[in-house]
């Protein structure tokens, strides 16, 4: 089942205050992105996040599982509703979160 893109958008206006949010479809479901660093997936209208240790001091509940089979486990965040707390977390998730490898040209 593919998230609802009402959703989806909720989830990156939420996620706002952490810098340029960006969302890309990728199997079906979405990658998020700030700044250009990946650091979450939306799948089936459920929002997830790369464990960190900054993330994991932020989080007002631990909660792990893998956002679609076969994957690795990521903090599943259940409490979406508050702006101020999401932002804060995605900024100290992605501090710990290497920039992703340019691409090769062909």
């Amino acid at each position: 089942m593919a998230s609802n893109a009402d959703f989806v958008q909720f989830i990156a206006d939420q996620c706002a205050g952490a810098g340029e949010i960006m969302v890309k479809k990728m199997f079906g479901d979405y990658g998020i992105y700030c700044d250009g660093k990946i650091f979450g997936l939306i799948c089936d209208d459920r929002f997830y996040v790369k464990p960190t240790k900054a993330g994991q001091a932020i989080l007002r509940k631990v909660s792990m599982c893998p956002p679609y089979e076969g994957a690795k486990e990521y903090f599943y965040i259940e409490d979406v509703d508050d702006h101020d707390y999401l932002a804060s977390l995605v900024r100290e998730t992605c501090k710990e979160l290497p920039m992703p490898k340019p691409k090769k040209r062909k």
